[in-house]
Formats: structure tokens, sequence, C-alpha cells
């Protein structure tokens, strides 16, 4: 529609948009983050479980040289040695795989909140399409995606590089020391440069979230008639809400003309308006307004009420009064308690003279 139209998209988002949007797994999302999460989780499991992992490998493979060296080496041997090398490994890599699983979880999660969909993995037919493959290899977002990559390379070969060059020094003068020593200050310098990466990675990952975010909503911006045509979608259009009202005004009003036989008297002005009143001493101090209508309602009205041998008095000025004060389906208000009682006993006397 903004094609056709030629209108520019200069609208925020609506929120049918986004829901929208999000259901078919299009959100702002980077894989920066999650690159992020991830390494940082690996550095601090390796500084917290590092020397203990290192023992741990170091006495099982004492135990593998010791198991070949006391033991005659048959196929059954050799099988109970796999199996316990890979229990081992399994032991050992197990908790970084979890943690590193947690981590990319809530790395997703603390991006787009939690999501559930399976729409990207439907197969569709454009995405094999080659004239299509090949604009998008040359768009500007995979040549912002290039440039970027290209920078962080750079960046974190810079922060390597004076990372390693702050410790040269030191690294000369290990040439005297002990394996231990050497082995030590190799993983403290290994330590180091991983954290500082990391924290330009996390500076990287914060920008490149951001962009991702306005790129997502740029994407997402509408045009006035999407506007619209969203409207019109959510609400109907006009001509099927005049119809449901024009239903529903004809529903109200077969139902107020149900209620004129019970009317204990019909108030006429006379021919342009009626309204129908209902008194129960037992349910309502006051008589209540069942049923009212000018012209054409006012004469069915009158019509029903003559039918039914419900009493019709006729008071213009009460008529004109409660027509406009009082809606159907409440009791008349205190001002017109006096006029409406003398027509009330007006009727009752009526109705007495009948029954004698």
């Amino acid at each position: 529609m903004a094609e056709d139209s030629g209108q520019e998209k200069t609208e925020s988002p609506t929120a049918k948009k986004r829901s929208d949007a999000r259901k078919d797994g299009s959100v702002a999302k980077t894989v920066e983050v999650n690159s992020v999460f991830v390494l940082l989780t690996a550095i601090f499991l390796l500084r917290v479980m590092g020397a203990g992992m290192l023992r741990d490998i170091n006495d099982f493979i004492k135990h593998c040289f010791e198991l070949t060296a006391i033991t005659d080496m048959s196929d059954l041997r050799l099988m109970e040695i796999a199996g316990e090398s890979i229990a081992f490994l399994i032991k050992i890599i197990l908790p970084f795989a979890a943690a590193i699983m947690v981590a990319g979880i809530v790395a997703n999660i603390i991006q787009v909140g939690f999501m559930f969909t399976t729409k990207p993995l439907m197969p569709k037919f454009s995405k094999i399409n080659p004239l299509k493959g090949l604009k998008q290899k040359f768009s500007l977002t995979t040549v912002v995606e290039a440039v970027k990559s290209i920078l962080k390379v750079i960046i974190i070969g810079y922060v390597a590089y004076v990372s390693v060059k702050g410790e040269y020094e030191l690294l000369v003068m290990l040439a005297d020391t002990s394996v231990m020593a050497i082995w030590n200050f190799i993983t403290e310098a290994t330590f180091n440069i991983f954290v500082r990466i990391a924290l330009v990675l996390l500076a990287i990952a914060l920008l490149d979230f951001s962009y991702k975010r306005y790129e997502h909503e740029k994407k997402l911006k509408m045009t006035k008639q999407e506007i619209k045509d969203e409207s019109k979608q959510m609400e109907g259009s006009p001509e099927v809400k005049g119809r449901i009202r024009s239903l529903q005004r004809e529903m109200a009003r077969r139902r107020m003309m149900g209620e004129v036989p019970k009317a204990t008297v019909v108030v006429t002005n006379p021919t342009h308006i009626a309204i129908a009143l209902l008194y129960e001493s037992e349910k309502n101090d006051a008589p209540v307004v069942v049923a009212k209508g000018k012209q054409l309602i006012a004469q069915q009205i009158k019509k029903i009420a003559a039918e039914h041998g419900v009493p019709m008095v006729e008071d213009k000025p009460l008529a004109r009064a409660m027509y406009d004060k009082i809606e159907v389906g409440f009791p008349i208000p205190a001002e017109f308690f006096t006029a409406v009682a003398e027509i009330m006993a007006y009727v009752f006397k009526l109705k007495n003279k009948s029954a004698a």
C-alpha cells in the first residue's frame, strides 16, 4: 500500500505491527551480545575452575600411564580405558557446555525477552531465489556487517598487541625461572588479554545492538495509509459498524416495545411523544420509564398500549419534560413525583371503577 501511494514511512509502528513482527521472529538482536556473554562466562569459569581442572587432567593422565605400565593391554582393557577417558572428558566439558548454553539463553532473553516462534524455520521459496540472494549479498546491511567485522578484527588485534607488548619485559626475564613460573605467567597474561578483549567486545556489542534497534525501528515504520488500513481492519469498516449499530438499536427497540404491555400508564403529548411508566410498589419507590419515543415510535407505543388495555393520559408539559430528562430503565426524579402521582391516582381510580 505504501509503495502504491508513494507515501513515506514516517509514523511509529503500532502495537499490532510490533506484535506481528515479533510473531514472525523479526526482532532487534545481535550475535555480538551472545558472543560476549559466552566469552565472559568461559573466562570466569577458567578463572575459578582452571587450576582444579588442570590438576584433574594431570592426575587422569598419570592414571592412564600407570594403567598402561602395569596392565597387559588387551582389547577389553583398552576399551575400559577409552570408556574412562570419555567419561572424564564429559565430566570436564559438561559444566562449560551447560554454562555457555545458559549464557546464550540469557543473552537472547536480555535482548528480546521470552519469545518462542517457529515461523523463521518454515521453508520459503523466496529464500532460494538466486536474484534475491545476490541482492542481499550486495545490500547495505552486508556492507555494514563486513565493515564491522574488519573493524572488530583490527581493534581486537590492537588490544592483544598492546597487552603482549606491556608484558614483554617480564617475558624476557622468564628465561631463568622454573617451568611452573613460566606456566603461571602465561596463564595470567592470557587471562588479562582475554579480559581486555572481552571488554572491547562488550563495547562493540552495545554499539551494534543500538544500531540493530535503530534499524529494526526504521524497518517497522508505517505510512499514514497503513495506519488507517490497520485501524479499519481492527475496528471494521464504517458501513459494517453502522449496520451493527442499526441492528443494536432495532434489538433495543424491540425489547422496549416488549415492556409496554406491562406498563401502568402511558403519558402522551398526545401525538408526538409517548412515555410508558411502570410502578411496582414492592420493587421500586418511584415509577420507572420502560419505553419512550417520538413520532412513529410514539404511535407504536400507543398502539401496543391500546391493544393490551394500558391506560393513556394526555399531559403535554409532563411528556416533553420527562422525555428530555429520563432515559429508559431509570426511575423518575423527584421533580416529577407530584405530577406523576396525580396521574397514578387517576389511573388507579379508573381501575377501581372498572373492577367495581
